[in-house]
C-alpha cells in the first residue's frame, strides 16, 4: 500500500467535501448531498479538478465509515426496540421485498432483460440504504421521531433478509434453481450466530465494563469500544457474514449498557469523519457517460424505485396496524438504493450472469435516489396533508378500526400463546448455547485430544461436552413453571406438551454430543447415566448455579432500565439510588438546585451530578442542572418512578434551519413601536428573539440599559436572528 497516497488522497476528498459541505449549509441543503458533489468533482469523471491518485484507498476508508456508521446506529438501537418494533418491521420488509424484487423483475422484462438479470435487477432495487438514511435523519433531525425508529428497524431486518437472499440468488444463478437445504442451512446459521452473540455479549460486556468502571474515561472508552466494534465486525466475516452486520450486532449489545450514551457521545467524531468519506465515495461513482448513454434506463429504474419505495413502504406499514401518518412518511423514507445494490452486482459479475452494462445504470440510479432522498421526506407531511384530505371517511373508519382490533388481539393473546411467549424463548436460546458447545468441542477439542491422547480423544471429548452442555440440559429438562397471572387449570394441557418437548430436545442434543465418539449403545447408556446423575444429584446445585446465570442475564440485558430506575440498587431500607439523564425538555434545565423544587415536590434527594467525565459530589444548592446531567438521585419506587419523566423529558425539535444568529443595526423611524419603550418593555426578547446591547444616538454611544428609552433617530445595535429583526425595520 503506497501510504503516502493513501494519505494524500484522503487529504484531497476531505478539503474538496468541506468547501462544498459549507457551501451546501450555507445555501440550506441536506449535507450529505453535498458529500455526493464532493465526490464527483474529486472523480476521475471530472476533469476540470485533480482527482484522487488511486480510488482503491478511497474504497478503504469507505468500508471503515460503513462499519462505525452501523456501529452508532446499533448504540441507539438495542435489541429491546428492536424486539418491541419486530412484528411492524419483519412484515413491513416482508412486503418491501417481495414488492420491489417483482416490480424490479418487471421493469428488467420490459427492458428486454433476460430473466436471470430481471432478477438481480430486482434483488438490486429491493433494498434500502441503511447508512443514508441515517445521515438524512441525523441532519435533519429526526432520529427522535416514531416513524424513524421503525424505519430504522425495517432497514435492521432487511439487511438479515440480504443474507438470505445472497444465498438464493447464488443457487438460481449456479443451479437453475432454489437449493433448499442450502437455503435452510443459511437461515440456520444466521440466527444461530446472532442468538450465541447476543446471549454471550449480554452476559459478559456489562460486568467486564462494570469492572473496569474506573478505569474507563473517555479515551479509554472510545479505545474499548471501537476495538469491540471491529472485532465482532472480523468474526462477522469470519462466520459468512458481512462487516457492517458484525458492527451493528456489537453496537446492539452495548446500547443496554449503562455506558451507552458515553460510547455514542466518544465515536461521533470518527462516525462523522469516516462518514463522509464514505458518502463522498458514492459520488465518485457517478459517470456522466452512463447517464448520457443509458439516461431512459436510469429514469425508468430510478421512478420504480422511488414509486415501489412509497407504495410498499406505506403499505407494509398500514397493514401492521401504523397510523396512515407513520406509514406515509416511511414510506417517503425509503426511497433510494445504496451499498447493497452494488453487493448484489458484484455477485451476479463474479458468477458471469450479469450484463456488463447493468452495474454502472445501478450506481447511476443509487446516486440519483440517494440525491432526492431528503427532498422526499420533506414532502413525507405535504403529501399526507393531501391525501387525508381526500381520504373517504369510509376509508379513515376502515384504518382507525383496524388499528383498534390489532391492540386488542395483542392484549388478549390466548393461554398458548402466552405459554409459549414465556417458555419458548428461553428454550430454545439453551438449545443453541448447548448446540454451540457441541460445535467448539467437535471443530476444536477433538482435534486437539487426538494429537495429544489418540485412543482417549473420543472419551474425553464427549465428557468435556456433557459437563459443559449439563446446566443447559438441565435447563431445558426443569418443568415449567406456570405464571401467577395464567390461569393455571387452562395452562395444564400446554406446560404437559411443552414439558414433553424440552425433554425430548435435551435428550436429542445429549445423544447428538455423545455419538459423534461412541456407538448408538453406548450413547444411550451414557445419556442414561448422564441423566440420572443431573437428576439426583446435582439437581439442586445446578439449579442454584442457573437461576443465577438467568438473573445475572435478566440484570445486564435490562442494566440501562435498572440504572435509571433504580430498582435493584437498594440503599438502605425501601429508598433506592437511580441516575437519571436530564433532557433537552426538562423543566428545571438551567435552575439551580434549590430553585428546581426537586426535594418538596417530589421526596427526591440528589447526592450526585455526573457531567461529561467529572462527577460533583453532594452538589450544593447553587449548583445548576444542564442537560446530559446524570443526576444521582435517592427515593422510594413511587417517588423515583414521579420523577423520572419530569427530569428525562425531551423536546422535540422540528427539522426547521437554524437561526441566523448575528450583530444587527437599525434605525428608529417616526413609526417605530418601539420609540417610547425600554428594553425592558419593549418584549424584544419575546417578540423577536433579540437582545439590545447598545444605542448609538448622536456622537455616542450608550450601553443598554433595562429602563433606557428609546428615541426617534436611535440606532439600535441587536443580538438576534436577523430575518426575524428585519420585521422591525
Amino acid at each position: 500500500m503506497n501510504v503516502e497516497g493513501l494519505i494524500t488522497d484522503l487529504a484531497f476528498i476531505l478539503l474538496l467535501g468541506a468547501g462544498v459541505t459549507i457551501l451546501f449549509k450555507w445555501i440550506k441543503q441536506p449535507v450529505v448531498l453535498g458529500y455526493i458533489v464532493a465526490g464527483f468533482l474529486a472523480s476521475p469523471h471530472f476533469e476540470y479538478l485533480p482527482s484522487v491518485t488511486t480510488e482503491a484507498n478511497i474504497d478503504f476508508w469507505a468500508q471503515i465509515g460503513i462499519v462505525v456508521l452501523l456501529f452508532s446506529l446499533g448504540l441507539e438501537f438495542s435489541f429491546g426496540k428492536l424486539m418491541s418494533a419486530g412484528g411492524s418491521a419483519v412484515v413491513t420488509a416482508l412486503v418491501i421485498v417481495a414488492g420491489m424484487m417483482g416490480a424490479g423483475y418487471a421493469a428488467g422484462r420490459l427492458m428486454g432483460m433476460n430473466s436471470i438479470n430481471s432478477l438481480f435487477l430486482g434483488g438490486m432495487l429491493s433494498m434500502s440504504s441503511t447508512t443514508i438514511i441515517i445521515k438524512a435523519f441525523t441532519d435533519m433531525g429526526l432520529r427522535q421521531q416514531k416513524f424513524a425508529s421503525l424505519v430504522l428497524a425495517v432497514l435492521i431486518v432487511e439487511d438479515l433478509f440480504a443474507v438470505v437472499m445472497m444465498v438464493i440468488l447464488s443457487s438460481i444463478a449456479v443451479n437453475n434453481s432454489v437449493e433448499g437445504t442450502e437455503l435452510l442451512f443459511s437461515i440456520g446459521k444466521l440466527l444461530f450466530f446472532l442468538v450465541i452473540w447476543f446471549l454471550v455479549g449480554v452476559y459478559v460486556l456489562p460486568s467486564l465494563l462494570n469492572r473496569w468502571r474506573r478505569f474507563l474515561n473517555s479515551e479509554t472508552l472510545l479505545v474499548v469500544s471501537m476495538g469491540l466494534c471491529l472485532g465482532m465486525a472480523v468474526f462477522s466475516v469470519y462466520c459468512g457474514f458481512s462487516l457492517a452486520l458484525g458492527a451493528f450486532v456489537m453496537g446492539s449489545i452495548l446500547a443496554g449498557t449503562s455506558y451507552a450514551e458515553r460510547i455514542e457521545h466518544v465515536v461521533t467524531p470518527v462516525r462523522d469523519l469516516f462518514g463522509a468519506v464514505f458518502f463522498i465515495s458514492v459520488g465518485m461513482m457517478v459517470q456522466p457517460a452512463v447517464l448520457v448513454q443509458y439516461w431512459p434506463s436510469v429514469l425508468v429504474l430510478s421512478a420504480v424505485v422511488v414509486t415501489g419505495m412509497i407504495v410498499f413502504g406505506t403499505s407494509g406499514m398500514l397493514v401492521t396496524g401504523q397510523t396512515l401518518r407513520v406509514a406515509i412518511q416511511s414510506g417517503f423514507s425509503l426511497t433510494q438504493i445504496g451499498e447493497f445494490a452494488f453487493i448484489i452486482a458484484t455477485l451476479g459479475m463474479s458468477l458471469g450472469v450479469l450484463e456488463p452494462n447493468l452495474y454502472p445504470i445501478v450506481v447511476a440510479v443509487s446516486v440519483i435516489t440517494t440525491f432526492t432522498t431528503p427532498y422526499f421526506i420533506r414532502l413525507a407531511t405535504p403529501a399526507y396533508e393531501a391525501v387525508e384530505r381526500r381520504l373517504p371517511p369510509r376509508l379513515h373508519f376502515l384504518i382507525d378500526r383496524y388499528r383498534t382490533d390489532a391492540v386488542k388481539e395483542q392484549a388478549t393473546p390466548g393461554v398458548w400463546a402466552m405459554m409459549l411467549r414465556r417458555t419458548l424463548p428461553a428454550a430454545l436460546c439453551y438449545a443453541i448455547v448447548t448446540i454451540a458447545i457441541i460445535v467448539v468441542c467437535r471443530g476444536y477439542v477433538l482435534p486437539l485430544l487426538h494429537g495429544l491422547l489418540p485412543e482417549w480423544a473420543g472419551t474425553l471429548t464427549a465428557v468435556l461436552t456433557l459437563a459443559g452442555m449439563s446446566p443447559f440440559l438441565f435447563a431445558l429438562a426443569v418443568p415449567v413453571r406456570i405464571p401467577p397471572d395464567i390461569d393455571a387449570p387452562a395452562a395444564r394441557v400446554p406446560a404437559i406438551v411443552l414439558n414433553i418437548f424440552r425433554c425430548v430436545l435435551a435428550v436429542a442434543l445429549a445423544a447428538y454430543a455423545v455419538s459423534i465418539s461412541f456407538s448408538s449403545r453406548a450413547t444411550v447408556a451414557l445419556v442414561a447415566v448422564v441423566a440420572i446423575v443431573i437428576v439426583f444429584v446435582l439437581s439442586r446445585r445446578l439449579r442454584a448455579s442457573l437461576d443465577r446465570i438467568e438473573t445475572k442475564f435478566r440484570d445486564n440485558l435490562n442494566e440501562r432500565e435498572l440504572r435509571r430506575s433504580g430498582i435493584k440498587n437498594t440503599v438502605v431500607g425501601d429508598l433506592h439510588q437511580a441516575f437519571m439523564t436530564v433532557g433537552s425538555g426538562c423543566a428545571f434545565v438551567g435552575d439551580r438546585l434549590m430553585d428546581s423544587d426537586l426535594r418538596r415536590r417530589y421526596g427526591i434527594n440528589v447526592v450526585s451530578i455526573q457531567r461529561d467525565s467529572r462527577t460533583i459530589p453532594i452538589p450544593n444548592g447553587r449548583t445548576r442542572i444542564f442537560p446530559g446531567d446524570v443526576l444521582g438521585v435517592i427515593g422510594n419506587d413511587e417517588q423515583l418512578r414521579s420523577v423520572l419523566p419530569a427530569i428525562e423529558a425531551e423536546r422535540v425539535h422540528d427539522a426547521a434551519p437554524a437561526a441566523d444568529v448575528r450583530l444587527t443595526s437599525i434605525l428608529l423611524g417616526p413609526t417605530s413601536p418601539l420609540i417610547g419603550s425600554t428594553p425592558r418593555s419593549s418584549s424584544l426578547r419575546d417578540r423577536y428573539e433579540a437582545v439590545a446591547v447598545a444605542v448609538h444616538r448622536g456622537d455616542q454611544y450608550i450601553d443598554s440599559d433595562p429602563d433606557l428609552v428609546f428615541a426617534e433617530g436611535d440606532v439600535l445595535w441587536l443580538v438576534g436572528d436577523r430575518r426575524k429583526i428585519e420585521t422591525l425595520k
